[in-house]
């Protein structure tokens, strides 16, 4: 497989915060990448420098999609070259009704029939959205509002796919459904680069993971594998919530990866 998303020793400031720290990430073309991490380790940041979204950001490194450089591109050409974004807390317009927001997911196209497929390609992942099309996107309720974010970026028609917290703020039953549904989307050809804090959900669908900490990278590896790590399983699934804080220092600082 051939990396679709290449990332070199990217480092992004918010002012004089250090955001990001010299990270380097490669996402293989047909697979589902997730990153994961507490609140604040800069797992948003990534996503929103590469799609161009912070101003002068990266302040160094640099960023390539299928072989061509994108750092520093404004936002509609990444689009345009098919990389979409669902940002965190969905951002759906709340004044126009989903077949609205969705028809905003394909500003960028011009092929009225490869849109009419999309949408009822939308429709078949979410059938409530059809039921709702006319219906004001403020008015759906937050799992409804998700699955509207995603069929909104999926109407780019993206080769990649950037999901960001897709779980934030639904029921379990509602997580489920949301991650089945993104792997589905996944095995139907479309790279997924998933940043999330529920690590058991994000794992369990991924093929590869990532766990960032204070803007750089401490492990790396294997889904699955991660998944059966006892550090992993301590300090972000639960699994033995009494631990120390200094143990957990010391178990970032022996599997620091960069």
């Amino acid at each position: 497989m051939r990396a679709l998303l290449e990332i070199k020793n990217i480092e992004t400031y918010y002012g004089l915060i250090y955001a990001l720290r010299g990270i380097s990430l490669a996402v293989e073309e047909g697979t589902i990448t997730a990153i994961l991490g507490t609140n604040g380790a800069g797992k948003s940041t990534i996503l929103k420098t590469v799609m161009g979204l912070i101003e002068d950001q990266p302040d160094k490194g640099t960023i390539a999609y299928m072989g061509r450089r994108i750092d520093g591109k404004d936002t509609a050409l990444i689009v345009r070259r098919g990389i979409s974004h669902v940002p965190e807390g969905r951002a759906v317009f709340e004044e126009l009704t989903v077949r609205e927001n969705l028809l905003m997911g394909a500003y960028t196209r011009k092929d009225r029939d490869g849109i009419s497929a999309d949408f009822r390609r939308v429709y078949d992942y979410f059938p409530v959205l059809q039921e709702r099309a006319n219906q004001w996107a403020g008015t759906l309720s937050g799992g409804e509002q998700q699955m509207l974010a995603i069929g909104r970026a999926l109407m780019s028609r993206p080769k990649l796919l950037f999901l960001d917290e897709p779980s934030l703020g639904l029921s379990p039953l509602l997580v489920k459904e949301i991650f089945a549904i993104i792997k589905t989307i996944n095995q139907e050809g479309v790279t997924i680069l998933l940043v999330e804090q529920n690590a058991r959900m994000a794992l369990a669908i991924a093929d590869v993971g990532l766990i960032l900490e204070n803007g750089r990278f401490v492990m790396k590896g294997d889904a699955k594998a991660l998944m059966e790590d006892k550090d992993v399983q301590e300090f972000y699934m639960g699994v033995h919530s009494e631990a120390s804080l200094k143990g957990y220092q010391r178990w970032k600082r022996k599997k620091a990866w960069r």
